[in-house]
């Protein structure tokens, strides 16, 4: 029952696309476990890009099951989007699973997600707006609506007209913001569900008859640990726990049934949206990996922050989650660069840290230890094994071991599938 999860170290795009998709090619399922449409994935396959925000990465590959979890919340619109978009270039997406349990994002989660941070000015999350955080708090009121509720056209009827009567009346008096129509969501959404109704099951009987048949599955988080709910830079987090604990939670399989986790770490920092990030570049080395990595929001668009790569933060990462493996990405950024940093530690008023601060406060004001390295000033693109990348590199990378206690399992050194080295055989 081989199951591996593939999850973010850092603060999200480290390119977990790609290494799911690598890893995919063994893989009998690929799980999609938490989150919602506010994340993305690229995926490069001969010149070609994909983008995907609901779909498991699995998806390029044919006979592949896709499952989307019941962690995640779900817009509908997003994954029926996607999934005509899979087809017209000629993808099969017989093979997705949609949970019965998943939660539904509906028009007014999205509406209040951007009312929200509007209100809230300087004080804003950093949010897509993609209603994705007051899904989660419908889910958590206990009033969310959910896919098997959908799929029930007397139960929608009843739960969206409960439910509307409720968010109208805080649009129009907390937001001054007209009422939405309940006739006009109900034609909408009851068309998805007719749509969708093909791909809806029990994913987590299927997910655990999958494991006892000896399949393997490949567990894809999205975002990242420095942005989980619990143990991210709350409150400038996502809604749910990226982490490795969050596939039992987000997908109905127990924790001992996952045999190796791999933790994606992008070779330097970014991070979207608002709150501390103590390796931020604001200066012309955040501007160069910004334009060299093309650091820009898969969803959204917008720019996103750079800085070094913050060691401290992965180890942190491989503590809470039992990572076994790194995977190295965008390692091929650094080429252009005379010397590298990386931080490998924290100090607050002095005194040197032994771990990462809950306080934002306190996390705003520590000053990063660096160490720094020379760059090995080549292209490394078309490198696939590990001894032949410039000793330079192997001693930035070797380094970052030491730091994180994380063993090197994979590193990429460009977007596509055959620009990959592996050193560990036994992820799967």
């Amino acid at each position: 029952m081989p199951a591996v999860e593939v999850m973010g170290t850092q603060w999200g795009d480290e390119g977990k696309g790609k290494i799911v998709d690598y890893l995919a090619q063994q893989a009998d399922v690929v799980v999609r476990y938490q989150g919602g449409s506010n994340a993305g994935h690229t995926v490069s396959v001969n010149g070609e890009e994909y983008k995907l925000r609901l779909l498991p990465s699995g998806i390029l590959y044919k006979g592949t099951y896709c499952v989307v979890a019941n962690g995640v919340v779900v817009d509908p619109k997003v994954m029926l989007e996607e999934m005509d978009a899979m087809e017209k270039r000629g993808i099969d997406v017989s093979g997705i699973r949609l949970s019965n349990r998943a939660h539904v994002v509906l028009p007014y989660h999205s509406l209040m997600d951007g009312l929200s941070e509007e209100l809230l000015g300087k004080g804003k999350i950093g949010t897509t707006k993609r209603g994705i955080g007051p899904c989660y708090q419908d889910k958590a009121k206990r009033i969310g609506i959910r896919v098997c509720d959908l799929m029930d056209k007397e139960e929608f009827r009843k739960r969206l007209k409960e439910n509307l009567q409720i968010k109208n009346i805080e649009l129009e008096r907390l937001y001054k913001h007209a009422p939405l129509d309940y006739d006009e969501i109900l034609k909408e959404y009851e068309g998805y569900a007719e749509r969708l109704r093909p791909y809806v099951c029990d994913t987590i009987a299927f997910l655990n008859d999958e494991l006892a048949a000896d399949k393997k599955i490949l567990f894809e988080g999205a975002q990242a640990t420095m942005l989980d709910v619990d143990y991210g830079t709350y409150p400038y987090v996502t809604s749910s726990h990226p982490v490795s604990g969050g596939i039992g939670i987000g997908a109905g399989v127990a924790p001992n049934r996952l045999d190796t986790i791999v933790g994606v770490v992008k070779a330097y920092c970014t991070r979207v949206g608002e709150g501390p990030f103590p390796t931020e570049q604001l200066n012309e080395v955040g501007e160069k990996l910004r334009e060299a990595g093309h650091e820009y929001g898969t969803v959204t668009g917008r720019p996103r922050r750079t800085g070094w790569l913050d060691a401290f933060v992965v180890r942190y990462a491989g503590l809470l989650s039992g990572i076994d493996y790194m995977a190295i990405t965008r390692l091929d950024i650094l080429d252009g660069f005379d010397e590298i940093k990386m931080c490998v530690g924290y100090k607050y008023k002095g005194e040197r840290l032994n771990e990462i601060p809950a306080s934002l406060k306190v996390l705003a004001e520590v000053e990063p230890i660096y160490e720094t390295f020379k760059g090995w000033k080549q292209d490394i693109s078309g490198i696939r094994e590990y001894k032949k990348l410039p000793e330079e590199a192997r001693v930035y990378l070797e380094r970052l071991e030491e730091v994180s206690g994380i063993a090197l399992g994979i590193v990429s050194v460009g977007p596509n599938r055959d620009q990959t080295i592996i050193l560990a055989d036994d992820i799967f």
